[in-house]
């Protein structure tokens, strides 16, 4: 296996998937950056391809080595418990899929903290399934980060505030240390970077990263 890999991030435009795609174009461990979304974003760096698509119908994508799945929404924002699922499972393991197809053998996901396919919490329950079902499509290394509430600006990236992260920000914000680790607000880009060094670290199996080992890496 070469030491320069080429990475693709879906959900570019995102908090997470933002600091995920700046840090992977700074790491020398990666040759390529493609990127995919529903519009064009603002990634600009001389490693990347931007990609276009609809979630809906993914075309074959190209030859890459690890994956890094940032797509979320949230029920009020999505419309529908429906719409939610779609976006938050369907079109993760849609991804997951093409790009396993595509040669990948790392994955790595931004899920949520409470994430349990057999709890009575609708979004925990869908984030639990999707959990569940990505950890069974053969890929060589997985890994799931479970974050609390994130931190980060996401009107600056022309999307709407989320009521639980704005009164994270506001009001959590000058007492996080207080917080246990475990249920602290966790900035976006401190997801990205424990994700994307687990991911390098290449684990076989499974491994989950809960909000509280988010702040360790």
């Amino acid at each position: 296996m070469s030491d320069r890999r080429t990475a693709l991030i879906a959900g570019s435009t995102g908090l997470v998937g933002r600091e995920l795609s700046s840090l992977v174009c700074q790491s020398p461990a990666y040759t390529a950056l493609h990127v995919l979304g529903r519009r064009p974003g603002a990634v600009r760096h001389e490693k990347v391809s931007e990609h276009v698509v609809s979630f809906d119908a993914l075309p074959a994508l190209p030859r890459v080595d690890d994956v890094f799945i940032a797509l979320g929404t949230t029920i009020e924002q999505a419309g529908s418990e429906q719409a939610f699922r779609r976006v938050d499972y369907d079109y993760v393991l849609g991804v997951a899929r093409a790009a396993l197809a595509a040669g990948a053998t790392r994955l790595g996901v931004v899920s949520a903290l409470g994430a349990d396919p057999g709890s009575r919490i609708f979004y925990n329950r869908v984030k639990g399934e999707m959990e569940r079902d990505v950890s069974e499509l053969g890929y060589g290394t997985i890994v799931l980060a479970q974050p609390s509430l994130l931190l980060g600006d996401r009107e600056a990236l022309g999307q709407p505030a989320r009521a639980g992260e704005r009164w994270a920000r506001r009001l959590l914000g000058p007492v996080a240390a207080l917080i246990p680790a475990g249920f602290r607000p966790v900035p976006a880009r401190t997801v990205a970077a424990a994700l994307l060094g687990a991911v390098n670290e290449g684990r076989p199996g499974v491994q989950r990263l809960p909000s509280r080992r988010l702040f360790e890496a």
